[in-house]
């Protein structure tokens, strides 16, 4: 692999896990609540802070590597404060269960706190991950580590869709389901979209992580529009008035022209609110240039770089970039 590639690969990670940690961080109870829910009835989240990105250095390989998500809180009814690590893995990795082990000593050595750790699995492949470290002789048993774990794409996405929970909508995306289902585990999408009732920022944040991942063809679009028809007429009204639903907004208005502005129109607004919601007024100043992108795929990259973007300096240099790259294609047509 050429550093180009795996400068290339790295990065992608980098941004999937910043999705997650988005997701992760603006809904942690629900996620706890969701998938473990004997730890969520022992956490006290009225007193939960996010710390800030551990860096370790893997000493063998020479690699630098992120804790993605560390809370900071303490069990009700107790006064000592505890440490819960969630980290994200978006691909196979026949030593993860070491890794943990790694983090959790290092977090251990620097915090000296009961530490609760988690590990989320999301990529493709249906697999039984390790979620324990032995460490014994014959004669002795020196240690045992093990932590907590969600392996998503073992899970029926059918079992999730009566949950009131923004948790299950986004990870119905990444759940299990066959082609065939894509178009109705959308269509639950929107559903339970409409029964949670989030504010504008947290419906674009859910649609952009669920869309990152679960994107239907045209023809799928088509057969989904048929099948919200079937639903009840205040459901179906419903659905077609979230804002974040741009693909919704932009089919139903009239020719291919006005469709295809519908769509840029209704993915433009879910920018700017979650970039209101991000980084406050400071973010209009945004405005104008966003209006500048007209190509699909580049407002698509930019809705999902403003949801994972830690900075509003690096949503400014990204759409700068894709402004210059538009104006370049345009004068070699």
């Amino acid at each position: 692999m050429s550093k180009e590639e795996n400068l290339s690969d790295s990065q992608g990670r980098t941004d999937h896990d910043r999705l997650f940690k988005e997701l992760l961080s603006t809904f942690f109870e629900e996620f706890m609540a969701l998938f473990f829910p004997d730890a969520y009835e022992a956490i006290d989240f009225e007193h939960t802070s996010f710390l800030s990105e551990e860096l370790f250095t893997d000493i063998l390989k020479g690699e630098k590597r992120r804790v993605d998500l560390l809370v900071e809180t303490h069990l009700r009814g107790e006064e000592s404060l505890i440490i819960i690590h969630v980290e994200p893995q978006s691909y196979e990795q026949t030593s993860f269960h070491d890794r943990m082990f790694i983090y959790f000593s290092r977090l251990y050595e620097k915090y000296r706190r009961r530490i609760l750790p988690i590990a989320i699995f999301s990529y493709d492949k249906v697999k039984e991950e390790p979620d324990t470290l032995h460490i014994s002789f014959p004669f002795f048993n020196v240690m045992t580590f093990q932590f907590l774990k969600v392996e998503l794409r073992r899970k029926n996405w059918r079992d999730y869709i009566q949950q009131d929970n923004p948790i299950a909508a986004a990870l119905l995306s990444k759940m299990g389901y066959t082609p065939e289902e894509r178009v109705e585990v959308k269509k639950e999408f929107l559903r339970m979209l409409v029964r949670l009732e989030q504010d504008p920022a947290r419906m674009t944040l859910l649609t952009g992580f669920f869309e990152t991942y679960l994107q239907l063809s045209e023809e799928e679009e088509q057969h989904l529009r048929m099948e919200l028809q079937k639903l009840d007429p205040d459901e179906e009204g419903r659905i077609m008035e979230l804002t974040t639903s741009w693909h919704e907004k932009g089919r139903r208005e009239g020719k291919q022209e006005g469709r295809q502005e519908g769509r840029q129109e209704g993915k433009r607004e879910a920018v700017y609110v979650l970039l209101q919601a991000k980084f406050g007024d400071a973010a209009k100043a945004l405005h104008e240039d966003i209006q500048k992108l007209t190509k699909d795929e580049y407002i698509d990259e930019l809705l999902l770089k403003v949801t994972i973007a830690p900075s509003l300096q690096e949503v400014k240099d990204f759409i700068q970039d894709k402004v210059s790259k538009q104006t370049k294609d345009k004068r070699l047509q």
